[in-house]
């Protein structure tokens, strides 16, 4: 079916106006009242927000996070969440595979378990280890449309600089990108390790994984990319004032392929999370990196409005509360991970948009255009020009919606965010042309999503617009 979509302030990487909108076979036809058939449906959307559907560069679905725990929702359930928050397109971050495995098996196994995904998807490979096998494989996977890679420098397969040293040039040479999870392992496991049985509880994961765990991971991995000649870096989940420093004066000193998303709850929530309602509330919010402090809230919104982070991703990798609050007595071995991929983009328009942080423009980009760019899907997505996948969010600022475990479709039954009002709801949702979502109602097919081949990273000059 064709759409016009009436109305409505139609919202660019740039700028903002009001037009209609031609959906047709799948793609976005035109801008304005140009080329109508007659036989469209229409969609009325006066007085609400036409903008490009959401991209989450960071989601665990189904992920094995270790033998006794996997992520609850799979890709399915995982993409209904996404598709009713707005979001139609996802990156996910891969589980470790066996001891030993090649960079390819993951890739195998992951295409198997997406295929119910009702929303299009990708992957973002991840290393275990690295040797001449290892490289081999990454440039031939950078170009069968795979060019991002996953490293991180703490967990069971941690890694240094003298792996990074071996994986930078060659992801640069073809057209790759690290991502990093950047927390110290050293810092992070002698304070877990040290700890006495009365410091067990929530907020020990705050105490052990302290802010200078993450800014010394993040110098030493902008160290050595730029060791490498600038080579491209990504670092996810960025939740640390002293983070968002190092990113910035990397660039001002001329480092200009790095890039830096961070997450809803870095930017919403604090660690008195891990206190407030006792022990059993607080492991509710065990993630990694935790939870932190208003200085960091308000730094993070700052690196959003100057481009320093350029990505509001999610890191959605929800566990039950069963299986989180079976370890309230002590933190270190409850699952990490919480929900987001649903109350990403409701949130980051109520919080940012409405309450004046930021522009209708930057909402584009941080949700949609620049992970596009980085990632190689533009302008395939994240826009609204013509020829593009007709991939739309229709957000209603004049309705308000509490989040709360009723109204969600994550498997978890429960939300970090319960309880917070948004002062928009998610309209309507299409996914390359089709209707999807509606008012929270999920329309989709399971299954529909497409595996996305991707480009190489465009250049942080054509990035980068504030």
């Amino acid at each position: 079916m064709d759409y016009i979509i009436k109305g409505g302030t139609v919202c660019l990487e740039g700028e903002h106006f009001q037009a209609d909108i031609t959906l047709r076979d799948g793609k976005i036809w035109s801008l304005g009242c140009i080329g109508h058939k007659g036989s469209e449906e229409v969609i009325h959307a006066d007085g609400m927000y036409v903008c490009p559907g959401g991209i989450d560069p960071h989601t665990h679905m189904d992920l094995q996070q270790s033998p006794k725990y996997r992520s609850c929702d799979d890709f399915y359930s995982g993409g209904v969440a996404a598709a009713c928050g707005g979001t139609t397109t996802i990156i996910d971050h891969m589980a470790f595979g066996p001891e030993g495995c090649s960079l390819r098996y993951p890739f195998e196994q992951y295409k198997k378990l997406a295929e119910t995904c009702p929303v299009d998807y990708s992957f973002h490979g991840v290393f275990q280890h690295v040797d001449e096998s290892i490289l081999q494989e990454l440039a031939e996977l950078i170009e069968e449309g795979f060019p991002s890679f996953k490293a991180y420098t703490t967990y069971g397969y941690p890694m240094g600089e003298t792996e990074m040293m071996k994986l930078f040039p060659v992801l640069k040479a073809h057209g790759g990108l690290l991502t990093v999870h950047a927390e110290s392992d050293g810092i992070t496991n002698s304070l877990r390790q040290s700890l006495t049985k009365d410091e067990l509880a929530p907020i020990g994961q705050a105490r052990t994984r302290p802010n200078a765990a993450e800014a010394s991971a993040v110098g030493q991995v902008l160290a050595t990319a730029r060791a490498c000649g600038d080579a491209p870096v990504y670092i996810v989940h960025t939740s640390a004032h002293e983070s968002v420093a190092q990113l910035r004066l990397a660039r001002q000193e001329g480092q200009r392929n790095v890039y830096s998303e961070t997450c809803p709850q870095y930017l919403l929530l604090r660690e008195d999370k891990f206190i407030d309602g006792g022990p059993l509330e607080g492991i509710k919010y065990m993630m990694a990196p935790p939870l932190r402090q208003k200085e960091d809230n308000e730094a993070l919104w700052s690196a959003l409005q100057d481009g320093t982070v350029q990505v509001v991703a999610t890191d959605h990798c929800p566990f039950t509360i069963e299986e989180k609050q079976a370890h309230v007595a002590d933190f270190r071995g409850c699952p990490g991970g919480v929900s987001g991929v649903e109350e990403r983009m409701p949130l980051l328009f109520s919080k940012g948009v409405v309450k004046g942080r930021l522009s209708l423009s930057q909402f584009v980009r941080l949700t949609s255009t620049n992970a596009a760019k980085i990632f190689g899907l533009y302008p395939k997505k994240g826009t609204l020009l013509p020829g593009s996948d007709a991939d739309i969010v229709i957000i209603d600022p004049s309705q308000q919606r509490t989040i709360g475990k009723d109204n969600l479709h994550t498997t978890c039954g429960y939300s970090p965010y319960e309880g917070m009002t948004t002062d928009c709801t998610i309209s309507h949702v299409f996914l390359r042309g089709q209707l999807i979502a509606k008012n929270n109602v999920f329309l989709g097919q399971k299954g529909d999503g497409q595996l996305l081949r991707r480009k190489r990273t465009v250049p942080y000059e054509d990035i980068i617009r504030l």
